[in-house]
């Protein structure tokens, strides 16, 4: 079974410090992406920097303590890219491309629109040109599957209070039209495919109010897969009790 993990860190330094690498060894996770790491390697101690066991791959945004992926992988990608190749968004550390030979492994931190909306346009760009580097994947023969911080909640089953967040970044009309986009071109949204009527499964809690605590939250974390790798998969999991981050770790466990 190989167990693929996703997790929003809200800042890599800062979840070491509540426990991250204890996590990691306990979850051993032969794939994890992590977003949001706020870090550029160089700041990292060895122990983050390279974990026993694993090669790791880091996508750094050009500004310091904003955005950033990382991949921890056990196995060797037969090659790891460095971005999407489009310059608007790579020198954000948004997107980490690794192929394995058997599928393509993608791990994004996907734009947020801001609450004014204003980065509503970027977020919009990268979705169509993330989308289509999937779509060119697979054109190739490619199987393919991405992970991560989405920063959108497809439908109303998938946060806690819908009709007041009808005008919120995260769940707008056309963020959830990409997301439509994404289901009708094939690819599987894993966990609401296992689980079409589970509600209150959410990975994204607000830190102000006690919403966690509440669970008035959002799923904003996602395993999506070409539908030719459907049948490998045996589970989708949420993990909330997995604290350090306002989001929680989410999982796709492959036969």
């Amino acid at each position: 079974m190989l167990n693929l993990i996703s997790w929003n860190v809200n800042g890599i330094r800062a979840a070491q410090r509540k426990g991250f690498l204890d996590w990691l060894s306990a979850a051993q996770p032969d794939i994890l992406c992590v977003q949001e790491t706020k870090a550029h390697p160089d700041q990292l101690d060895d122990d983050l920097r390279q974990p026993e066991g694993y090669h790791t791959y880091w996508a750094s945004a050009e500004k310091k303590g904003y955005s950033g992926v990382a991949l921890y992988s056990k196995t060797e990608p037969q090659s790891v890219q460095i971005g999407l190749g489009i310059e608007a968004y790579d020198r954000e550390g948004r997107t980490i491309v690794a192929d394995y030979g058997e599928f393509v492994f993608i791990g994004a931190y996907f734009p947020n629109g801001s609450r004014d909306h204003s980065r509503l346009p970027y977020k919009m760009a990268y979705y169509a040109d993330f989308l289509a580097f999937c779509e060119d994947l697979r054109a190739q023969g490619k199987s393919v599957i991405f992970c991560g911080d989405v920063n959108t909640s497809h439908q109303e089953i998938d946060l806690a209070r819908p009709k007041q967040n009808q005008k919120t970044t995260g769940f707008l009309p056309e963020e959830r039209a990409w997301m439509d986009e994404v289901v009708a071109q094939g690819y599987i949204d894993t966990f609401r495919q296992l689980y079409p009527d589970r509600t209150e499964a959410y990975s994204w809690w607000s830190n102000i109010g006690g919403a966690r605590g509440r669970n008035v939250g959002w799923r904003l974390d996602y395993f999506f897969a070409s539908p030719d790798l459907w049948p490998r998969v045996h589970d989708a999991v949420i993990h909330p009790e997995v604290m350090g981050s306002d989001h929680c770790p989410v999982g796709l466990l492959l036969r």
